[in-house]
């Protein structure tokens, strides 16, 4: 399944791209007046090969649980079974993730890939709320300062987890997909796929995630240093990193992107742990960077330089840290408009008015 993905994604289409800064050239408007807006309307043709291309909804979040061996090297002081806790939160609608998909609309899908204490809730298929699938791959990933966090074949198997699930929510009319995460610790396989990836400092990939204190964040920083000592990843192997110091999530959402890109669906990243995955992406084929949208810059600093790294700009900038996939959907209506512009905004022809 990975391979026939990877093989699937194509690089955007210029002749729709082309069609699509002409139109802009003609709408009712000064030239670039809309900023970042035009570009990304041209990008989202030119990844559907059509212009206008159609509009980016419903609205679909993915969700990707996973636990972390490293969290015994006390990089967090949350306890690890918030993460089941989470799920649970989720299904139930009381997340911030949840308040802010039903202000846009957007679907949740709930993705145990890899948590590691027993879920407090039953899996649900109720297309009236939240979705929760179980497809975990093992309880929890290995501590990445011991050994591999993952065998390649564990890595595998949640990637094409990931290919799965976004085209079963293709397949059932999703217009745009949305990266969520839960997993406690996963900012610390995040920054060590930053580094690997980028090749950036650990120090200048490493965040205090929750908010730790300086112990722990000073901590944190070794660990992340450490892991990449031992394991030396190569980032032309994708698949290698993500095994050696990724998370269950992260590799998941890694074959979200790519299932999207094979779609040609756009996918709407969210912060820190998004962008990380989104690098392991962009390794196992670069053209899925035209499907990718930052839906906005995370406050850990790893993220900074993924998004460098990646060659996007984020959408909003708020400060924000939670994850879940907030911030993506807070960046959802800013995709629709760009799109919806070429849609509805009459030309200067149209309009009868005149042009400078």
């Amino acid at each position: 399944m990975l391979e026939s993905t990877v093989a699937a994604i194509r690089p955007l289409d210029e002749t729709a791209m082309a069609a699509a800064r002409e139109l802009q050239g003609r709408l009712t408007k000064p030239a670039g007046s809309l900023g970042a807006l035009e570009p990304l309307s041209v990008r989202l043709a030119g990844l559907a090969g059509t212009c206008p291309p159609p509009l980016p909804e419903p609205a679909a979040v993915a969700i990707f649980a996973g636990d972390h061996g490293v969290h015994a090297q006390g990089v967090t002081p949350w306890p690890q079974e918030v993460t089941a806790q989470m799920i649970a939160n989720f299904v139930a609608g009381g997340a911030v993730v949840n308040a802010f998909a039903r202000q846009a609309g957007a679907s949740v899908t709930v993705v145990d890939v890899g948590v590691a204490t027993p879920l407090p809730v039953e899996p649900t298929a109720d297309p009236a709320g939240p979705r929760l699938v179980v497809a975990n791959v093992r309880a929890g990933t290995r501590d990445l300062t011991v050994t591999a966090a993952l065998t390649r074949d564990e890595a595998r198997a949640a990637v094409e987890t990931g290919i799965r699930i976004a085209g079963e929510l293709v397949d059932a009319g999703a217009g745009i997909l949305l990266t969520g995460d839960m997993g406690i610790g996963n900012t610390t396989p995040a920054a060590a796929l930053i580094a690997a990836f980028t090749g950036v400092d650990p120090a200048a990939a490493t965040g205090r995630g929750t908010g730790v204190d300086d112990e722990t964040y000073a901590r944190k920083v070794g660990v992340v240093r450490a892991a990449l000592d031992r394991h030396a990843p190569d980032p032309a192997d994708p698949l290698g990193v993500l095994a050696a110091v990724g998370g269950l999530e992260h590799a998941a959402l890694a074959g979200l992107v790519l299932g999207a890109a094979a779609r040609r669906v756009p996918v709407l990243l969210d912060g820190v742990i998004a962008v990380s995955a989104a690098l392991a992406a962009a390794a196992f084929a670069p053209d899925a960077v035209g499907a990718m949208v930052a839906g906005h810059r995370s406050a850990e600093p790893g993220a900074t330089a993924a998004l460098r790294h990646l060659g996007l700009d984020p959408l909003i900038d708020l400060g924000l840290r939670l994850g879940e996939g907030t911030g993506a959907l807070l960046a959802l209506p800013v995709v629709t408009g760009a799109v919806r512009v070429l849609h509805e905004v009459a030309t200067f022809d149209s309009a009868g008015v005149a042009e400078k």
